[in-house]
């Protein structure tokens, strides 16, 4: 008995020598504490965007315990703030929050707690709630923290808000009454515009563009983003939201060159944590493009975890190459509940016009004479009369350039012309165009995210001023490579 209660005892040592080596939640937190008020006294808004990064890692480890104590460590016990959001923290086991406090009792609180801390109280709150699903806590605390925020005028406290911004949208979204939120956020982004937080402006745009397109108001959303004030993006996620809503906003205007680019940029300057956000956007891309005429390439559809999202898209593309009305018309009703979750089968109906334009290229490019009676068989219509439609079609087709064929009313025929080169036209020069425009726009945008040190060619540096400016540089490097591995 002795031997085995021995080695109990030896089994025991390793594992709590384990749990003492790694730190706990509540240390990680208390040190993104010290973090926000370093950057708070020192003016430093990339130290706030680094805590609220490092938040973001420890967001699957809070518990209400956790939260409680690291309340009682960032306010002062009994104020207004502590009260109302410690009212929001389900109670936990009585042995937990002992030990938090025992813990939170060695770290002595602020007396005149940090208004930062106090938002980033906040923000740990609201993030808790939402994860646990109490979505109607989640609408209070959030409603609570707008009212907190309207009266700060801090540019430390900006990153901040943009996140409370979207956590504020986003849980009334879940509940299903984001429209009553709309009035709210349009005159956060006023005070927004009149205080210069441009951060603020580009969250709260895109979640009005949201609130807009969750409810079709596409022409809305057009005239808020046509008068709202332009300036060079300060974060990559917004930017690359606001080109996806772009997108979203000109396709539905029929002007699908546009569009398109717009969601092949925002598809490939989201980071590749976003794995749903690309997803969605090579959805719509896909879809623009064959609006366009275009077929998209095989490995637009095999990109790594995407396969199976992009089936469905990749069946109906297949469809449309080789211009089969029944098989578009099949795939179609196979995944109607997909098309219409992604919010695309309206799109899907424009494409019939599409599918048979290419059946019809095919038939041109086959026959050199057909009749229209064939025509209407091959491209399997089924109106009433086949081949007054199939007229009708090939009529509108040579119109528009999309066959090179005559059409003899007189007999029924479609003549076909003879193929020409199409290097005589001006089609290479357009492509090469276009290519060329796009290298160069890559290039403009890569000069312009340079970032030099100031006065680097008036100062003659020394030893210690040099090493200073490369550890600085390695910090700016460091925090410019996180940026893209935040949570978006």
């Amino acid at each position: 008995m002795t031997q085995d209660v021995e080695m109990e005892e030896q089994q025991q040592q390793p594992s709590n020598s384990t749990t003492s080596s790694s730190p706990s939640t509540l240390h990680h937190l208390k040190e993104i504490a010290s973090l926000i008020e370093f950057g708070a006294y020192a003016k430093e808004a990339r130290r706030i965007v680094r805590a609220v990064r490092l938040t973001m890692t420890l967001r699957r480890k809070l518990k209400a315990s956790v939260l409680s104590a690291f309340l009682n460590f960032a306010l002062s016990a009994g104020s207004e703030p502590f009260n109302r959001l410690i009212s929001y923290l389900p109670k936990e086991d009585e042995q937990e929050m002992e030990v938090d406090s025992v813990t939170s009792v060695t770290q002595v609180p602020a007396k005149h707690p940090l208004l930062e801390l106090e938002i980033y109280c906040y923000l740990l709150v609201l993030i808790f709630l939402i994860d646990q699903k109490k979505y109607n806590e989640a609408k209070t605390c959030s409603s609570a923290s707008i009212a907190r925020l309207k009266n700060l005028n801090r540019r430390t406290v900006d990153v901040l808000a943009s996140r409370l911004y979207s956590y504020y949208s986003l849980s009334y979204e879940l509940t299903g009454d984001l429209a009553e939120v709309r009035g709210n956020l349009l005159a956060l982004h006023r005070v927004a515009t009149l205080r210069h937080d441009e951060l603020g402006q580009e969250t709260l745009l895109n979640l009005l563009l949201r609130n807009y397109l969750h409810y079709n108001l596409y022409d809305q959303a057009e005239k808020l983003r046509s008068k709202a004030p332009r300036f060079e993006a300060h974060s990559n996620h917004q930017f690359c939201r606001y080109l996806f809503y772009l997108g979203k906003i000109r396709t539905i205007q029929l002007e699908y060159t546009d569009a398109k680019e717009s969601l092949l940029q925002a598809a490939r300057k989201a980071p590749a944590a976003a794995l749903g956000f690309r997803v969605l956007c090579n959805k719509w891309a896909v879809i623009v493009r064959l609006l366009l005429g275009e077929i998209p390439e095989r490995t637009v559809f095999m990109q790594k975890g995407m396969e199976n999202a992009l089936r469905p898209y990749f069946e109906l593309t297949n469809a449309v190459r080789i211009g089969d009305l029944e098989l578009f018309k099949s795939v179609a009703e196979k995944f109607s509940s997909t098309f219409t979750t992604d919010r695309t089968l309206n799109l899907i109906v424009r494409l019939r016009h599409n599918v048979i334009r290419t059946g019809l290229r095919n038939i041109s490019i086959s026959y050199s004479r057909i009749s229209l009676a064939d025509v209407a068989k091959k491209l399997r219509l089924d109106s009433e009369n086949p081949v007054a439609e199939a007229e009708s079609i090939v009529a509108k087709a040579i119109r528009d350039g999309a066959i090179d064929a005559t059409l003899d009313h007189a007999n029924g025929w479609m003549v076909s012309k003879e193929t020409g080169d199409i290097y005589s036209t001006n089609e290479p020069q357009i492509a090469f165009n276009s290519r060329i425009a796009f290298c160069l726009n890559m290039h403009n945008e890569a000069v312009r995210a340079l970032r030099f040190p100031p006065n680097s060619h008036k100062e003659k540096e020394g030893a210690e001023k040099r090493r200073e400016r490369q550890q600085q540089e390695q910090e700016l490097a460091k925090h410019i490579a996180e940026e893209d591995d935040d949570e978006f």
